[in-house]
């Protein structure tokens, strides 16, 4: 097997792993600004990273203007409206284990689309999988609900998310599924930098405060998230199916859970475990799924 084409066999792997990180750095970073200032910071940085990237590499821009609108409003609905939901979401006090349970229905929602949007076809084994690995996330998240507090009102931008990052994936697969990785990441970001600017000019003050920890996320999101897991998620969109691609969303909070039990020593129990074998089964079953 050539060396290339081994390395893209842990591509989903390493994906999962650095998307999940992207909670740990939410974590260190939204004590000290407003969730939309964080974000627009965020996607400043990662414009002028990429934008330079992409001059001195010499990368081709898309040639039709509807390739440009098209890339435009995935990189609205997986970074705008995903992200904005997620941080909006943990900022007002929702647990992340809710967050988590809740962007976790994306493969079920993604596969319901699939056949109606792409023309991909679901085999039972598959539905088998998705719903395997559904009640996997719900039993790793079941310990991380809290005191039952009243969740209604912030549940909104987390559900806001979980259609923004399925109608996303969605939307990518079906019209615009290959594309050069730094021009696309320019193009999804500038729109989204954009409206989040009009959000933060009419919900918050710009309030950020400039601490090592904040630093270290923003550098964490900006360089291992919006380069590296984007990058990772764009080019599992362009070679796998839609269906496939969102069943990897169902070891997010996995991942997550393992990072924070190694690094937070947060409790890890045994239905948390028996969870992740359960999710990762379903996984399985979609991948290998024909």
């Amino acid at each position: 097997m050539p060396p290339f084409s081994l390395m893209q066999r842990f591509y989903p792997f390493l994906f999962v792993f650095l998307w999940s990180t992207g909670f740990i750095g939410a974590k260190y970073g939204l004590p000290y600004a407003e969730p939309l200032s964080f974000l627009l910071t965020r996607y400043g940085f990662v414009i002028a990273l990429m934008t330079v990237i992409a001059l001195a590499t010499h990368a081709p821009w898309p040639r039709e203007p509807v390739q440009w609108l098209h890339i435009a409003v995935s990189g609205l609905l997986v970074h705008a409206v995903y992200l904005g939901g997620v941080f909006v979401a943990i900022k007002h006090g929702l647990p992340a284990g809710v967050t988590a349970l809740v962007v976790g229905m994306q493969p079920l929602l993604t596969a319901f689309g699939a056949g109606w949007l792409l023309g991909e076809s679901v085999s039972g084994r598959q539905w088998a999988g998705l719903a395997l690995g559904f009640v996997g996330v719900a039993l790793v998240v079941s310990g991380k609900f809290g005191d039952g507090a009243a969740l209604g009102p912030m549940l909104i931008p987390a559900l806001v998310a979980l259609l923004g990052i399925t109608a996303g994936t969605l939307y990518q697969k079906r019209f615009c599924a290959a594309f050069d990785l730094r021009t696309g990441s320019v193009i999804q970001f500038i729109p989204t930098a954009i409206v989040t600017a009009l959000a933060v000019a009419l919900f918050e003050d710009f309030r950020i405060s400039w601490t090592p920890a904040f630093v270290f996320a923003l550098g964490w999101l900006v360089l291992v998230l919006s380069l590296g897991a984007i990058s990772l998620l764009n080019l599992l969109i362009r070679s796998g199916s839609a269906v496939n691609v969102a069943s990897l969303f169902y070891l997010t909070p996995i991942s997550t859970a393992v990072i924070a039990w190694a690094v937070f020593g947060e409790k890890l129990t045994l239905t948390a475990t028996f969870g992740m074998l359960l999710a990762v089964g379903g996984v399985y079953l979609v991948a290998r799924a024909k």
